[in-house]
């Protein structure tokens, strides 16, 4: 029985599963971001090298193979390549509780990314399936979910085990139980017929040169890529280091502050990333491009409220900031995300959307992390000099947001081409 025919799991199901691996996804990502000082102190080094490994040593495949996982996703089986990857990533979680020194962080941190290409392209693929347009944005804002619950699990969990039974343990506790996640994923999703797909009709996708060449002369999809990586790159430079930035700035205990940091903007975005998808979905029904603006509205306004947060003079004046900051900023991935699902086609949506991740990760946690941590290794690799780095970072969002705002403008049109060459 082919997926075209077979019985389909239950919409919620399949989310709640989702959801539930991309959790474990953003926590073994965050981690490493929550115990930069007991592993600065046993290894001996600096922010640069720090920022090295959050960013590049885990971007580096995660970029490579992110689109050749999408383009077999485009044609076999989506639940199948994700739960390999949640395996993957989770072993090599663990192994980075194995890390004699820096080179062998960098190796886990490599491996982390390799599993983790496998992800997102396959799941908003899946999800595309499962839900109609007019309800993708709350499904795709329970999803992102993760990114808030994840960042908790990570910065605030991570450093708590860690408190307790040293640094390495962290990486055991959060890694070992997603190879099993992974391996229950299987037994609760059902691969879905693909939209438009006719039962027994082979899946045929688009060659790869081709389809670049398509998506590069798609306006809407240029502008959205470079926008969401450019609020990408504000976003998660902050996120990586603003718990850092917590500890040092207000002198504080480091698990104090990094866990103020992970629950009071992680409760925040969760809210917002909920009242976005609820907003995008009832407008969505009057425009398609109503995701996209309100992405634009967010990220620009989230970004400014940033800035502020990150010279509040007190810690409670910066843990108040990070209210309006979630509530605003929570959700803005959400709306370019549905925008985009709305514009592919079936056909290659999934390798699409992993050449979209491709560009939007290239900046976000490729370049962010490690930019941070080079400028602020430069400017004195101390409390000031992180706080000067993250101000010349993070208001590039508000670029990030024009980009978005004029993607919209775009979206029909391009959607309309693509269709055809579909």
């Amino acid at each position: 029985m082919d997926s075209a025919t077979a019985p389909r799991s239950n919409p919620w199901v399949v989310l709640a599963t989702l959801l539930l691996i991309y959790i474990f996804n953003f926590a073994d990502r965050y981690l490493l971001t929550g115990l930069v000082g007991p592993i600065k102190e046993e290894f001996g080094i600096g922010d640069n090298v720090m920022g090295l490994l959050m960013g590049p040593a885990f971007v580096m495949l995660y970029i490579v193979m992110g689109v050749p996982f999408a383009r077999l996703a485009d044609r076999k089986s989506r639940i199948r390549i994700i739960a390999a990857g949640c395996v993957m990533w989770s072993l090599a979680t663990a192994a980075t509780g194995l890390a004699t020194g820096p080179w062998s962080l960098a190796l886990a941190r490599i491996g982390v990314g390799v599993g983790e290409a496998a992800f997102v392209a396959p799941a908003y693929s899946i999800l595309s399936d499962y839900f109609k347009p007019e309800k993708r944005g709350m499904a795709f804002a329970i999803l992102g979910l993760a990114t808030y619950i994840g960042q908790i699990a990570g910065q605030a969990g991570g450093p708590a085990i860690a408190a307790e039974h040293g640094w390495r343990m962290a990486f055991f506790a959060i890694g070992i139980p997603g190879v099993f996640l992974g391996l229950l994923a299987l037994l609760l999703v059902r691969e879905p017929a693909r939209e438009g797909q006719v039962a027994g009709e082979a899946t045929v996708t688009i060659p790869l040169g081709e389809l670049v060449a398509l998506l590069v002369r798609t306006p809407s999809f240029v502008m959205m890529s470079i926008g969401f990586g450019l609020g990408a790159l504000s976003g998660v430079s902050f996120g990586y280091w603003g718990p850092e930035l917590f500890a040092r700035n207000y002198a504080i205990d480091p698990v104090e502050a990094k866990t103020a940091f992970a629950v009071n903007f992680g409760l925040a975005g969760l809210m917002g990333m909920l009242c976005f998808g609820a907003v995008s979905d009832r407008l969505s029904r009057r425009s398609r491009t109503w995701p996209a603006l309100l992405s634009a509205l967010a990220l620009g306004s989230a970004t400014l409220l940033v800035v502020a947060a990150i010279w509040a003079p007190t810690f409670v004046s910066a843990k108040w900031l990070a209210i309006p900051c979630g509530l605003l900023g929570g959700g803005w991935s959400v709306g370019l995300f549905a925008a985009l699902q709305y514009m592919l086609p079936a056909r290659f949506r999934a390798s699409a959307t992993a050449l979209f991740i491709a560009a939007t990760t290239m900046l976000g946690y490729f370049v962010g992390p490690w930019l941070t941590g080079a400028l602020s290794q430069a400017f004195g690799d101390d409390a000031h000099s992180l706080r000067l780095a993250l101000s010349v970072i993070v208001p590039v969002g508000v670029l990030g947001a024009a980009l978005a705002f004029f993607a919209a403008s775009r979206l029909e049109r391009d959607r309309e081409r693509l269709m055809a060459r579909a």
